[in-house]
């Protein structure tokens, strides 16, 4: 068993004009009030424990118009080796001003900002997930089943799909969560069947979680090494992690719940490398 080769180096957005502003996903209301103090609180909860594992941040200011910002996982895709980026081309017409706020983010850094065709749909490393060499990438409530193909000639890695079927687990990472070279959270609740197969023969020893597991977003979890960051950990949950030689820390995160996103849709790895 080896750690990830990635989830050391993030990026972060604090939330300055968080909010549940539109419905476009199951978990938003518009008639929900954000807390602003204790999402800001959270955050800051969730960036002093990843700072606290060993890793490194760095932040992107939100502007104003664009609420859903703070969910950094919907940035984009990229490859640190070439340092190429690829930003999301959003559904839903409330996202598409993020698109350029990140791209602009990353080119005044140096990256190679390469874009996804006009016509297809694909949001970031929420919907795509590196696992043993491939990306395993999801598709239908929010991503194109096309977007493979092109992440694939993109960013020169294999791609393997798997379609999402519940609305309430409407982006690959509510369902799937690397925890190393063999495991991974699985939620087989947002699967059809063929992308249950297709995980259960990549993943040497998948962690399935329960339908009320997958519910709390435990598959939205982020791993630092041998720590698995989540907004909850329900107990069989917890001690299989513990069997494994995890360590849990639980970092609620209520407030950006009300948006449907957890840990993992608050943070971008900015080290994720595809072999040649």
């Amino acid at each position: 068993m080896s750690a990830l080769g990635w989830g050391h180096r993030y990026l972060l957005c604090p939330p300055k004009h968080f909010g549940v502003l539109y419905e476009i996903n199951p978990w938003m209301h518009e008639g929900v009030v954000v807390d602003v103090d204790a999402a800001r609180g959270q955050w800051e909860a969730l960036h002093r424990t990843l700072l606290d594992a060993g890793a490194e941040i760095e932040t992107i200011d939100q502007p104003d118009g664009v609420p859903d910002l703070v969910f950094t996982a919907n940035a984009g895709l990229l490859d640190a080796t070439t340092r190429r980026f690829v930003p999301s081309h959003f559904r839903h017409p409330e996202r598409q001003p993020e698109t350029e706020v990140f791209a602009t983010w990353f080119a005044d850094r140096g990256w190679d900002v390469d874009r996804l065709p006009d016509d297809v749909d694909q949001e970031g490393a929420g919907d795509a997930l590196p696992f043993d060499g491939v990306l395993v990438s999801g598709h239908r409530p929010r991503s194109d089943a096309a977007a493979g193909n092109h992440l694939s000639e993109l960013l020169h890695v294999p791609v393997r799909s798997v379609e999402l079927v519940d609305e309430r687990l409407y982006h690959l990472d509510l369902t799937f969560c690397p925890l190393d070279d063999r495991r991974a959270m699985c939620a087989p609740l947002g699967w059809d069947a063929d992308g249950r197969d297709m995980i259960e023969s990549l993943v040497p020893e998948p962690l399935w979680l329960e339908d009320d597991e997958a519910l709390a977003f435990c598959a939205n979890s982020v791993v630092v090494g041998s720590l698995v960051v989540m907004p909850s950990c329900p107990p069989r949950v917890g001690r299989i992690l513990e069997s494994w030689g995890f360590d849990v820390a639980v970092c609620p995160v209520d407030e950006f719940l009300k948006a449907g996103g957890g840990c993992r849709c608050l943070t971008l790895a900015l080290d994720v490398t595809f072999a040649p």
